[in-house]
């Protein structure tokens, strides 16, 4: 006959197999990346969807053009709303700039970007750089680089999934010769920024 005190401590001992699938779990390693082709289908239905329900397509740099046109109109609401780029988003001010489709679209895609990474067991805190670059220089060639980017999409009226996704399946010309230009002058690049990850 046992007594309470270890009918009470045998309650709280986990089982040999949850232990052995708690550890399985632990080392199990991150999950296998989804199928290019199964992953490209599956956008190229979200888009469809974004048409179907909401009108438009997808994008990214209008979110980001948003925040700004709104964190300017709090700073100088009489220069947002006389600059050309900036009143088109700030509008007549009866609604607020982060309440547009991009905006929402684009706190999506960050969520849904932690849950995926978060269910694949693929969130870490890394710099990815070769090993003769630091950290800090790996993150200014980035930023330059994105900085880069941004501006290139300000004067192409589009980023890569406004202009290359939602305007080339639209098979708008400029939006194509945009994509190609994206693709090509990164390609061109590369030669030249090879060396951080050697």
């Amino acid at each position: 006959m046992t007594s309470t005190t270890e009918t009470v401590n045998a309650g709280w001992e986990p089982r040999a197999a949850d232990r052995a699938g708690a550890q399985a779990v632990a080392h199990a390693g991150p999950a296998p990346y989804m199928n290019p082709y199964v992953a490209g289908i599956g956008l190229g239905l979200v888009l469809l969807a974004a048409f179907v329900v909401m009108g438009r397509g997808l994008g990214a740099s209008g979110a980001v053009n948003a925040l700004v046109a709104w964190m300017i109109s709090l700073v100088a609401p009489a220069h947002a709303q006389s600059n050309g780029f900036l009143g088109e988003y700030i509008g007549d001010g009866s609604t607020h700039p982060l309440k547009a489709w991009l905006v929402f679209e684009v706190v999506g895609v960050f969520v849904g970007a932690l849950l995926s990474g978060l269910l694949a067991r693929r969130v870490s805190f890394i710099v990815e750089r070769g090993p003769r670059v630091s950290a800090g220089l790996r993150l200014l060639l980035a930023f330059t680089g994105g900085a880069t980017m941004a501006f290139g999409a300000a004067l192409a009226r589009g980023c890569t999934s406004g202009q290359a996704l939602t305007g080339g399946s639209m098979l708008n010309a400029g939006s194509w010769a945009t994509m190609l230009a994206i693709f090509g002058g990164a390609y061109a690049l590369a030669y030249f920024v090879r060396w951080q990850w050697r």
